[in-house]
């Protein structure tokens, strides 16, 4: 089944993501697969704003592992404890990181990474199932703006787990 993503013109980040979450709660609702609603909110969020890269780490085994994503190839593992995603992961925080190079830790994946904004996604009983990282080729990118709509998606997402 072709899915088509509508996307408004010449507007702000805010209103594409409000024009995104009912979309985007189309797609998930009757999907009951982790994975394939994983892999179609990267897709959605890469075609939406072309962001450098998108994608989830998913907790397992004591590290972040790497799930479905959009853009060039990425680390495949992290520990809890390191870099912008293990900070989230630990801190159970969105983290918007204006400059990468400026983080202490920062694990580049890809070196045409400038910045980044990444947001813990939670099982119901509040522990943190997984991480949505999302990675920009320019500089300070990522605002407020983009936590609170990031974070509109994600609980579409949340309420799946």
């Amino acid at each position: 089944m072709a899915e088509e993503l509508i996307i408004p013109v010449g507007t702000d980040r805010n209103a594409i993501y409000d024009a995104l979450i009912p979309q985007i709660n189309g797609l998930i609702e009757t999907e009951s697969d982790l994975i394939a609603n994983l892999a179609n909110l990267a897709a959605v969020l890469k075609e939406a704003f072309g962001f450098f890269w998108v994608g989830f780490y998913i907790a397992k085994e004591g590290e972040l592992v790497l799930g479905p994503f959009q853009g060039p190839i990425a680390c495949t593992r992290i520990p809890f404890h390191k870099g912008v995603c293990g900070a989230s992961y630990s801190q159970q925080k969105t983290i918007i990181v204006p400059d990468v190079d400026q983080f202490p830790g920062h694990i580049a994946c890809s070196s045409a990474s400038r910045s980044e904004i990444v947001l813990p996604v939670f099982h119901k009983n509040g522990t943190v199932a997984m991480i949505l990282d999302v990675d920009s080729d320019q500089l300070d990118d990522f605002s407020e703006i983009d936590a609170a709509g990031l974070q509109g998606i994600l609980t579409l997402l949340e309420r799946k787990l």
